[in-house]
């Protein structure tokens, strides 16, 4: 399963998230598969050690994989969550006040931006989902 933290807008302006996972609810071989996501485009960027960016909101609903790097990101309201390598940040935080994050430690955050097209899905799971289903199959 991989690990994904979505951010979004609530209705009063506040970024907010919650941790989860991106489904993988198939496959052969002994892998599992997730959905295919329709994207408009995919990019890459790097970012120095000791890196930092400012309150701001998402541009574009996204995903950011974070292929090296530790991160902490912080809401206005103070609440804060961090990003290692190989989670996956649902950006969904477009309108608002937003977020901001800074780098952690010495090595360079390597990411990848996978732009989803409009209206697709995301397969994004909540943990409170996820207790839910196992407290009834448990």
């Amino acid at each position: 399963m991989f690990r994904c933290v979505r951010i979004w807008t609530d209705s009063e302006g506040n970024s907010e998230f919650e941790e989860g996972l991106i489904d993988l609810p198939k496959g052969d071989r002994g892998d599992t598969l997730s959905a295919v996501f329709d994207t408009a485009s995919i990019s890459f960027r790097e970012t120095a050690p000791g890196g930092e960016y400012a309150w701001h909101p998402a541009p574009i609903r996204q995903f950011v994989l974070t292929l090296s790097g530790t991160l902490e990101f912080e809401t206005k309201l103070g609440k804060r969550f961090t990003i290692r390598p190989g989670d996956i940040l649902l950006a969904e935080d477009t309108t608002g006040g937003g977020h901001r994050w800074r780098l952690l430690g010495d090595a360079p955050w390597r990411r990848a931006y996978v732009i989803l097209a409009s209206g697709s899905a995301a397969g994004f799971v909540a943990s409170t989902s996820l207790q839910s289903k196992d407290e009834a199959h448990g």
